[in-house]
């Protein structure tokens, strides 16, 4: 990619998010009837423009940044959108709301740690054979990774202060507090203490500085990615209804809602990630994915706790038996694959058949 490509914004990359944007303004005036087959078409196609514009001018200011920061502040714009979603189903007070917090991180951490790792190892294992990464980095985000899962959707489960799969208001404040210190430690590791960690690994593809695009172009993507993850957001609550009365119509459980709206969240990451892998960058792809499901939990479950205790409303976060053995599943095989700094299609494959095996219970428990 020449520099010149990177200072100019394609038309498409700022149009698509000023027309979600606008479709969602005239919506919110009362000019638009979401319930028309004629706005849900609109609705997809917006919805579908605004993933690729995010992952185009995440792309740009990552270019900018470098890594790690390029592929933090991907996942921590997606993930504050994430909570915003969250928040708002629990303070409405619907069926499932005590719930949604749960739901929504584990299918999160399944899609990021199964489905995009998955399908971005066996895109760049087919077409560069092997491709390497900085282990030491991995191995900190996969440490911190397993024991913020742990803690907030297996411990619940055996806790005996409150009955069912919760924690006492103190219990949740506690691990809400310890949720964001170590995330917090981690980023400070990722971006000051340890940054050569999550550093690319210097290759014959590596792109030349000379390719950053300039900070006018930076600022300018910056605020579009802004518009863009907030239109991806509202526009997957719109088809959040119409989702609903499929799913029970044909006579679906409930959680396979809460994985449907977390692929269209991490739509954005799951293309960055993937496309990073196969201009093999693996480091910014892993980066990217560890850094997702990190940010999941390490940023949402303090904001859940304080909701929850505050508007003293009950939150569920304990996983099912069924999940919680595809939890620990997936941080063990991903310990194993991701623990040599060396990837094929093989791991890739491992992955995609646990995510495929997450979607079948998800539809058929």
């Amino acid at each position: 990619m020449s520099s010149s490509s990177h200072n100019s914004l394609p038309i498409w990359s700022w149009l698509t998010p000023l027309a979600a944007g606008s479709f969602l303004g005239l919506k919110s005036l009362g000019q638009i009837s979401p319930e028309s087959a004629v706005a849900m078409a609109a609705v997809a196609c917006l919805l579908g423009g605004a993933v690729f514009a995010a992952v185009h001018h995440a792309e740009v200011i990552a270019l900018r940044v470098g890594e790690p920061i390029g592929s933090i502040l991907l996942a921590f714009a997606v993930t504050l959108m994430e909570v915003a979603l969250i928040v708002s189903v629990m303070l409405s007070g619907s069926a499932g709301s005590d719930q949604i917090a749960r739901d929504t991180i584990f299918s999160a951490v399944m899609i990021v740690l199964n489905g995009v790792v998955g399908l971005s190892l066996v895109v760049g294992g087919r077409r560069h054979f092997e491709q390497q990464f900085q282990v030491e980095g991995t191995s900190a985000a996969l440490a911190v990774l397993g024991t913020l899962a742990t803690l907030a959707m297996v411990l619940p489960n055996y806790t005996t202060t409150t009955p069912g799969p919760t924690f006492s208001p103190f219990q949740l404040l506690f691990v809400g507090l310890v949720s964001l210190l170590l995330y917090g430690i981690f980023i400070f590791v990722q971006t000051v203490r340890h940054r050569d960690y999550f550093s690319e690994i210097a290759t014959d593809e590596k792109l030349d500085a000379s390719a950053a695009p300039n900070l006018r172009t930076t600022a300018a993507s910056a605020l579009f990615l802004l518009l863009s993850l907030a239109c991806v957001i509202l526009l997957a609550k719109l088809l959040s209804h119409p989702l609903d009365d499929a799913i029970v119509y044909l006579g679906l459980p409930k959680a396979a809602v809460g994985v449907v709206i977390a692929s269209i969240i991490l739509l954005p990451e799951a293309v960055a990630s993937i496309k990073a892998s196969a201009l093999n960058r693996l480091q910014g792809s892993v980066n990217l994915a560890l850094g997702s499901a990190l940010a999941s939990i390490g940023l949402t479950i303090p904001t859940v706790a304080a909701v929850s205790v505050f508007n003293q409303q009950r939150l569920e976060m304990g996983l099912s038996p069924g999940n919680s053995v595809l939890l620990v599943l997936t941080l063990f095989v991903s310990t194993i694959t991701l623990g040599t700094g060396r990837t094929t299609v093989l791991q890739g494959a491992v992955h995609l058949v646990i995510f495929v095996v997450f979607v079948l219970l998800a539809v058929i428990p």
